[in-house]
């Protein structure tokens, strides 16, 4: 199994005719993302040929469901675009919508996160908020693979094939670096969530989905400094989740009170920085490495000894 993506999944991308949604559909297909079609309104009806396919560009993403059965949609849209873009796709009601765009205005991710809320299903739980008809990952990310199954976003395809390993990331870099760095076990899904401070998918929700996935035995997770995301993950991981997970927090040099790379990472005195962030993942359980490299290899460690007492 995979999360949030597999072979079956049918992609169309919105924004297809431009040159990086051109570039990045080639590889896609080329990795056997099964693309279905595109999305530009002043270009619909029009065919596009890429990647050796014949792909037809719809006038709107309902269309595109409508004729391909599409259920996600990569957003290659420039950031002045990109709010009207995703909430076409939320009123679309497609499945998951992958946001690769950079530099979208916070007050816009807020903006079509909170439309995602509102249209989507009551929650179980009274006063719970809804729960989204719309997966949004990003913006700001490099999107989902599953290797060998699918890949819809901009992570190397030929980094690493299929295994049993779960990877989350806030940074696309580093989901790069630790793909390779364990290429030779593979992985179920690699995830990159974007670093922005409004994000749709979180550690937290992917935690959850590869704890519930019986093919996913083991976790990584890359943070970095900034907000509270990784304490309020390493909350849930020691109330709900039994595998293994290794981390990585990225940051220990930063300096206080300067914003460094992605847009969420700002440090505020003792809030938010890489230690108070290690500390509570490793009282979580989690064991937290001080490189990529050493992460990678904390992986190994506790991949063989759940082989080794499987095989006991």
């Amino acid at each position: 199994m995979s999360i949030f993506l597999n072979e079956r999944s049918k992609v169309i991308v919105q924004g297809i005719t431009g040159a990086e949604a051109t570039k990045h559909t080639t590889k896609m297909l080329a990795a056997g993302t099964d693309i279905v079609g595109g999305v530009n309104a002043r270009k619909a009806g029009q065919q596009v040929s890429i990647g050796g396919r014949d792909l037809t560009v719809f006038g709107t993403v309902e269309h595109a469901i409508k004729e391909t059965g599409a259920d996600v949609s990569i957003i290659f849209v420039p950031p002045r675009f990109a709010r009207d873009a995703v909430l076409e796709a939320i009123d679309a009601e497609i499945g998951l919508a992958v946001v690769i765009t950079e530099g979208i205005p916070v007050h816009d991710a807020a903006y079509f996160w909170a439309h995602a809320c509102a249209k989507g299903t009551e929650s179980a739980t009274p006063g719970a908020p809804r729960t989204p008809r719309t997966r949004i990952i990003g913006p700001n990310c490099p999107g989902i693979i599953s290797p060998g199954k699918s890949n819809a976003g901009i992570i190397p395809a030929d980094i690493a094939g299929p295994g049993r390993i779960g990877l989350v990331s806030k940074s696309g870099t580093l989901t790069y670096q630790m793909m390779y760095e364990l290429r030779d076990i593979g992985f179920s899904s690699a995830i990159g969530i974007g670093g922005d401070p409004i994000i749709g998918t979180t550690h937290i929700d992917a935690l959850e989905a590869f704890q519930a996935d019986p093919d996913t035995d083991a976790i990584v997770m890359i943070g970095e400094i900034g907000g509270d995301a990784e304490e309020r993950a390493a909350d849930f991981i020691k109330a709900n989740v039994t595998k293994p997970v290794v981390g990585y927090v990225a940051g220990f040099t930063a300096p206080e009170g300067k914003t460094m790379g992605h847009a969420g990472a700002i440090v505020s005195g003792s809030a938010g920085t890489a230690a108070a962030k290690q500390e509570a993942l490793e009282a979580a359980g989690v064991k937290v490495g001080k490189t990529p490299s050493e992460t990678a290899a904390l992986m190994r460690t506790l991949l063989a000894a759940l082989a080794d007492s499987t095989a006991a």
